[in-house]
């Protein structure tokens, strides 16, 4: 579940970088959050299947 979030907010960001639609800062909020989520997920160890 976590690792599905990651990569839908990591594309989101990565479309929002590329085609230069920027909505002030929440592009770098979604990279932000996936940064998180992909921290939590190391942090605690837990495996997606």
């Amino acid at each position: 579940m976590l690792w599905t979030i990651l990569v839908v907010l990591l594309v989101l960001w990565l479309l929002g970088v590329i085609t230069k639609v920027t909505v002030g800062g929440l592009i770098h909020l979604l990279l932000v959050i996936a940064l998180v989520v992909l921290i939590i997920n190391l942090v605690t160890g837990r495996r997606a299947v």
